[in-house]
């Protein structure tokens, strides 16, 4: 007779913990209970850092470096090449102010301030209408915002063959009749109209497209029920779309005052500055590179600066920003 054995039970091994690897994990235990940081977690911390970093330094490598020299040219007498000349304080800026030559062509601007408004209101126009289901929407809206996407001096020599004397103006208008045209650029009374409205061709795309992504923000649902209530397109318009806009438009005027006092490419490639069309950029860049007064050249570049700035920060105060409630 076999008696049965009986196992007893086998116990598991357990592996073998390295005690320099242990301890290495109570370490970083206690490092991570007291809140210090590992050095995975300091690099996460400091990558945004990094990134600013490079953004910062670019900015004030190419935009207030320059800036700062700037103002220090403006208290001087340079003429561009070599050291720097005698230290003549506010002259430069005195001279801005007395010089009607240079402060003069600031007139100038107000057919460009103008001519803003012009290409607000027609951006305004298409936006509201093209905004809602119309037939080859989308067509229209890249035709409006094309001019926009061409160069500026490419668009400087389109409408320098179209003003030009028989040109593609002149002969359209003989068409109905007009044979008596004017110097479109040639004449200083006409002159600054046509450049005028050449920039209005050209930017009133870029109002277009800030008017129709502000109205399209609008929710629908308020325009079916002032349908419902009988309200017409105007009273929609007049209620609804433009009180939700309204920032869109300061920041348009806003675009519109720097822009008219900085106009540049379109009157110095189609005129050069002539017949009465000089901007006060195009003075600017006259005077430092064609006369060589790099110092005087500064001083109108830091006017037309605290210009803009001044003009801007009131606009801010007359026209705050309101948070719009539509509901």
């Amino acid at each position: 007779m076999t008696t049965p054995t009986t196992s007893a039970p086998v116990a598991q091994a357990s592996p073998a913990v390295h005690p320099t690897a242990g301890r290495r994990r109570a370490a970083r235990a206690r490092r991570s209970a007291s809140g210090a940081p590992t050095g995975r977690g300091f690099l996460r911390k400091l990558t945004p850092y990094l990134f600013l970093l490079a953004a910062v330094g670019l900015l004030l490598l190419l935009t207030y470096l320059p800036a700062a020299n700037m103002i220090w040219y403006s208290f001087h007498e340079w003429r561009g090449i070599g050291p720097m000349d005698d230290f003549v304080g506010a002259d430069n800026y005195v001279q801005v102010f007395t010089n009607p030559q240079i402060f003069g062509v600031f007139f100038v601007s107000i057919y460009y301030f103008a001519g803003a408004f012009v290409q607000m209101a027609i951006a305004l126009y298409f936006a509201a209408l093209l905004s809602t289901r119309t037939w080859f929407s989308n067509f229209f809206r890249g035709v409006l915002f094309f001019p926009y996407l061409i160069n500026g001096v490419a668009i400087g020599f389109v409408f320098l063959y179209l003003f030009q004397p028989g040109g593609t103006l002149d002969t359209v208008l003989g068409w109905f009749g007009v044979a008596d045209t004017p110097l479109w650029l040639g004449d200083p009374d006409i002159a600054n109209y046509s450049l005028a409205a050449t920039s209005v061709w050209r930017y009133t795309g870029l109002n277009f497209v800030l008017f129709l992504g502000a109205i399209q923000s609008i929710p629908g649902e308020l325009y079916e029920a002032a349908e419902i209530d009988g309200a017409s397109k105007w009273q929609q318009f007049w209620a609804l779309t433009f009180p939700g806009i309204r920032r869109i438009i300061g920041l348009s005027f806003i675009l519109a005052i720097s822009g008219s006092l900085s106009v540049f490419e379109i009157p110095f490639i189609m005129t050069g500055g002539a017949n009465g069309t000089s901007t006060f950029v195009i003075q600017t860049l006259q005077t430092a590179f064609t006369f060589r007064q790099v110092g005087l050249a500064s001083a109108m570049a830091v006017v037309l600066l605290v210009i803009v700035l001044v003009v801007t920060w009131v606009q801010r105060k007359v026209f705050p920003d309101e948070k719009v409630d539509l509901t």
